[in-house]
């Protein structure tokens, strides 16, 4: 018995005489079906719906979405697993310092970094709307709703295998965790502050941001803003940090994800402002207004058009 993962969570300060206890497995077959597959799934199927629905405000269809994330399923996985093996290395080597490369494809063990999914999905995305010739930014505006929704959702798994939490705290939200059998310690949720952190983020991007939106890549500037800026407070509480190799900072170890999210939010904040001085206003600008200004041409406009050309 693992007792940290087998004993109960409790939150003494909110609900003193409440105790969940969930199983890490939610299907015994073969090496398991975890609860955390399973809510990574549900985040990515909501995504994916969402995304599908709200594709016409960005001169996009559903089919667009499907098409895409047929090829960021298993790339972004890859992705999730490189980030956090690149970072972990050691822990995938032989005794003889070789890379034991069945313990790196071993995903069912454990291993994945949100980052990475971040990164190979921008990428992936990329390659997409080059072949599609769609506008990369119009997409990203789309596709960084899916991530939040994706993250806001995915990191309930996180509670499921009692991982993700911050250090010791005495805060009346305090989450209960048991480190044997007659002790204790009582922590920060940081998975739920980071769950509740990109839900304000995408209700902020629904309800004011993607409204006001000037050019195409706006939300996705304000995503990596606000996820940016998020992740790297939060990032400083948890125990559980990837540490950017043997690097230190005022006598600290590096957290990696803390630099790369200070470093994507400011320059977002850069590409945001040089944009927003181009397009103060209207909606001129984006691929959805100039889509539609296309299709409302008609064949007869065209024609007479074209026989107007030099």
């Amino acid at each position: 018995m693992n007792v940290r993962t087998d004993m109960p969570i409790s939150f003494p300060g909110l609900f003193p005489d409440w105790s969940f206890n969930p199983s890490r497995v939610a299907i015994d077959v073969g090496n398991g079906i975890y609860w955390y597959g399973i809510i990574i799934c549900a985040g990515l199927i909501l995504a994916v719906l969402f995304c599908a629905w709200r594709a016409k405000d960005y001169g996009l269809t559903g089919d667009n979405v499907y098409d895409m994330i047929i090829w960021q399923i298993p790339l972004c996985i890859l992705g999730s697993r490189i980030y956090y093996v690149v970072f972990y290395l050691d822990l995938y080597r032989n005794g003889d310092g070789s890379l034991n490369w069945g313990k790196i494809a071993a995903i069912w063990d454990g291993g994945l970094a949100i980052y990475g999914t971040v990164i190979m999905s921008c990428i992936v995305l990329w390659i997409f709307c080059k072949r599609k010739k769609i506008p990369f930014g119009a997409f990203a505006d789309l596709g960084c709703m899916g991530l939040l929704i994706g993250q806001s959702v995915g990191r309930w798994g996180n509670f499921m295998n009692r991982e993700a939490f911050g250090g010791e705290t005495t805060v009346p939200w305090r989450m209960r965790l048991w480190t044997s059998a007659t002790e204790y310690i009582e922590v920060h949720p940081t998975f739920f502050y980071e769950s509740l952190w990109n839900l304000i983020g995408l209700l902020l991007i629904v309800l004011l941001i993607a409204r006001a939106r000037t050019f195409d890549g706006e939300n996705t500037c304000f995503y990596f803003i606000w996820y940016g800026i998020g992740r790297a407070w939060i990032e400083g509480m948890r125990t559980d940090s990837l540490y950017f190799f043997n690097a230190q900072l005022f006598g600290q170890p590096v957290r990696v994800s803390q630099v790369l999210s200070l470093v994507l939010a400011a320059a977002a904040f850069v590409v945001l402002v040089v944009n927003k001085r181009r397009h103060p206003h209207g909606r001129e600008a984006l691929y959805v207004t100039r889509k539609a200004a296309m299709e409302a041409v008609s064949p007869q406009e065209e024609q007479e058009a074209a026989e107007h050309e030099p």
